[in-house]
């Protein structure tokens, strides 16, 4: 994890979000990315932010119910009408508290708009 990051959530994952192996869905996952991403791309722009990109996330390990996964960010690039920001997420093992591992990282890129959904400059 580099220096500027931040942490933006930190989330205790339960039963509800697990799939049929009894390790948690992806997509839980995913969706937590979208949010920690979204958290700091407000920290740049109070504009409305949609998502439009999301690059290849590889799942390296798996993530238990009771595991604490932390999502911490960093300010990748800010373009004209777009911001990309970097997610890299970490779980902190409920079985071992000590033992904290990195389960995945994404680049999210999102684009603001204006109030009729049309692209608009961020700053």
């Amino acid at each position: 994890m580099q220096e500027n990051n931040h942490l933006a959530i930190r989330v205790m994952l339960l039963p509800k979000d697990t799939n049929a192996h009894g390790t948690i869905f992806g997509g839980a996952i995913l969706s937590q990315i979208d949010l920690a991403a979204a958290v700091e791309a407000r920290r740049h722009c109070r504009k409305r932010l949609v998502t439009v990109a999301m690059n290849e996330v590889v799942f390296r390990e798996p993530v238990h119910v009771g595991d604490i996964v932390s999502f911490y960010t960093r300010l990748e690039r800010i373009g004209n009408t777009s911001i990309t920001v970097a997610v890299d997420v970490q779980a902190q093992r409920a079985a071992d508290p000590d033992v904290v591992i990195s389960v995945t990282e994404a680049q999210v890129t999102y684009v603001a708009v204006d109030t009729d959904g049309k692209k608009s400059a961020v700053r």
